[in-house]
């Protein structure tokens, strides 16, 4: 590869790998700052400092995917108060309303800021070299180049998830080079995703599954390169991009078709392949579903679901396949905790969640809606949505974040208790993972020793923009010790792929490629074991299996909802794989009626709280799929094509 002399002024901080922090964007400011990459590759500091910076752009779990990035806002869980819009940042919210264009400003800039830290990356690779003095070691610079390499295939798939085709760029073009060099067209997508699969596989064989030394965790592992590779093919398999008829026309500058018109069933195969390699090598690591457990040694769901979310890997979550050390995880503390506990108190879920959590039961209590918007409430749940309980109600769990009232000051808390008396019935007898993701009007909120109050005028509710819109708030992610009012958030890490994720990942595709292979039940029950809900089956205990693979596809695109509900835009990715956003993020949003004034549920009376009403109207039409490739990209390369149907009025 051609020798290239580059320029750059050092970050005055030391910025460590485990970290991401680093800035790494060397500036040439001063004249006695500057320094060559012989100077930068001849430090170690200054080495790890250059690599640290290829790592900085991997995706915040918390700040980026709640406000930045927007990807849990633009599905169909994640909810934040519309009147945030006026402070920046939120742009997912002018992104669910269609008010958006390639124009249109987006923080992270992914088309932009990706190829950068790719370009950065590939430098590394050619000049890190072995430093004896400095005790930098040929295996250690090896380990490196393979992170830097894991680090490319990384960020290529993060744009092709969301832009679609992209330009793919194998090495570094120098900055003088001729303009065709320069200006590249886009890669037709399947080809993007093959090199990515083989270059992520090979990769993983030249990287360790864990790291013994505690400073090297969050660098990439061979788990990681196969998570990362996993979840791309079972996207690639999908109808969005598996034969879709709507890009049969869609070409770049050379008449390349940048998407298969003709549906590849192999490709289903091929993700379920690579997500069992997944599963295999990361149980083969030591990784497992993480639980805890009661004084009886049964999975304690409640917690289990909890703290899969909160716990370290060096604590025992070995459920983490891929994290981000560092995160700015007291944000959505912060905006998630009741404006009259401290906290911003607007970042929602929608109705439409609530409404997906299955009962203690393990059936699901809402079976669609009617043209009016009322539910079809599944009559064999057990399901009542009016009405207010009578009774606490009790579980087995040692999950301590609801207590009565009258509970003496300084007593142990009452283990067990689930719901309150005089809780709305919409809220009783569900399943763990719906009390742990949903923080709704009048449930328990242990660190103010009340009951939420989210009606109008009330410490929590509106109608200020810092209150649920949608009368709730976001509970899972949200850590239960944090404390907005005095500023003490609790650390917790920022997990990016998770095995229970790769165990639903397995089922939905070998569902499409071999359906009634019984590791679909196997991985599908693992789950719901967890979840503390009945599994699929016959005899005690029981629910019936579903039949056939549309009623099992359906069962596990209901699962995927309610497990990884508010995760790094997961539910938002689905969505647009399935070509299922017209109809789920189209049209109205529903929730409970923000602006009642009392805690009832009288349908007829504008002063109750508790009635289905509508928040928010949401647009999705078929450009909205991809992003559109930035107008200024545009402008600047000739060669480059709009993303489909973004030229078109609709």
């Amino acid at each position: 590869m051609k020798r290239i002399t580059y320029i750059f002024r050092l970050s005055v901080s030391i910025l460590l790998l485990t970290g991401f922090t680093a800035c790494a964007d060397f500036l040439d400011k001063e004249p006695d700052d500057m320094l060559t990459l012989d100077m930068i590759f001849n430090d170690k500091v200054r080495t790890e400092d250059w690599l640290a910076g290829v790592y900085s752009k991997i995706p915040d779990s918390y700040e980026g995917m709640m406000r930045y990035i927007g990807y849990d806002a633009l599905g169909d869980d994640q909810a934040p108060s519309p009147g945030w819009e006026q402070f920046g940042g939120w742009h997912a919210l002018s992104k669910q309303n269609g008010n958006w264009s390639a124009a249109s400003h987006w923080d992270v800039n992914y088309w932009n800021e990706l190829p950068k830290r790719i370009r950065s990356a590939y430098i590394f690779i050619e000049n890190v070299r072995p430093n004896a003095a400095q005790l930098v070691t040929e295996t250690e610079v090896e380990l490196m180049k393979n992170e830097a390499r894991a680090m490319i295939a990384y960020y290529y798939t993060l744009l092709c998830e969301i832009y679609g085709p992209v330009p793919l760029n194998l090495g570094i073009v120098p900055n003088d080079a001729p303009e065709d060099e320069l200006m590249n067209v886009q890669t037709p997508f399947d080809d993007i995703v093959d090199w990515i699969d083989k270059e992520l596989k090979e990769v993983a064989g030249n990287l360790p599954p864990y790291y013994s030394q505690a400073q090297k965790y969050g660098r990439f592992t061979s788990i990681m390169c196969l998570a990362v590779r996993a979840r791309l093919l079972l996207f690639a398999a999908s109808p969005l991009v598996n034969g879709n008829p709507d890009y049969a026309n869609h070409v770049n500058k050379n008449g390349e078709h940048l998407f298969n018109s003709k549906e590849d069933p192999q490709k289903w195969v091929r993700a379920a392949e690579a997500c069992k390699e997944l599963i295999e090598a990361a149980h083969a690591a030591g990784h497992a579903l993480y639980y805890e457990r009661n004084a009886d040694g049964s999975i304690d769901p409640f917690l289990s679901y909890q703290n899969m979310m909160f716990r370290k890997y060096n604590d025992g979550n070995k459920e983490i396949l891929f994290a981000r050390p560092d995160t700015k995880y007291e944000e959505i503390d912060k905006h998630a905790t009741p404006r009259g506990t401290g906290g911003f108190g607007g970042l929602g879920v929608t109705q439409k969640l609530v409404d997906a959590f299955f009962m203690d039961n393990g059936l699901s209590p809402i079976l669609g809606y009617n043209a009016d918007g009322s539910p079809i409430i599944n009559p064999e749940s057990g399901y009542v949505e009016k009405g207010f309980s009578t009774t606490a109600e009790l579980r087995k769990t040692r999950w301590t974040e609801v207590q009565y009232e009258d509970t003496p000051e300084g007593a142990e808390l009452a283990e067990g208790i689930v719901t309150l008396p005089n809780t709305y019935n919409m809220y009783t007898h569900r399943e763990p993972r719906f009390y742990i993701s949903v923080l709704y009007n009048r449930a328990w909120y242990r660190r103010e020793k009340r009951r939420t109050q989210f009606c109008r005028n009330e410490p929590d509710g509106g109608p200020t923009h810092d209150a649920p819109q949608g009368g709730y708030l976001v509970r899972k992610k949200v850590h239960p010790d944090s404390d907005a009012r005095s500023g003490q958030f609790v650390y917790r890490p920022g997990i990016l792929y998770r095995l229970g994720e790769a165990y639903l990942n397995y089922a939905e595709a070998l569902n499409e490629c071999n359906p009634g292979h019984p590791d679909i039940l196997t991985y599908l029950n693992l789950i719901r074991e967890r979840a503390g809900i009945p599994e699929y089956g016959t005899g005690a205990g029981k629910i019936p299996v579903p039949e056939g693979q549309a009623a099992m596809r359906e069962a596990i695109h209901r699962e995927r909802q309610i497990e990884l509900n508010c995760e790094n835009g997961l539910r938002y990715h689905d969505l647009r794989r399935w070509k299922q956003a017209e109809k789920e993020l189209n049209g109205d949003f529903w929730g409970m009626d923000m602006y009642g004034t009392e805690p009832t549920d009288d349908d007829n009376s504008e002063d109750s709280f508790f009635k289905r009403v509508v928040y928010q109207k949401r647009v999705f039409v078929k450009r909205y799929y991809w992003f559109p490739v930035p107008q200024s990209e545009m402008d600047i390369n000739p060669n480059l094509v709009q993303a489909p149907f973004w030229n078109l009025a609709e």
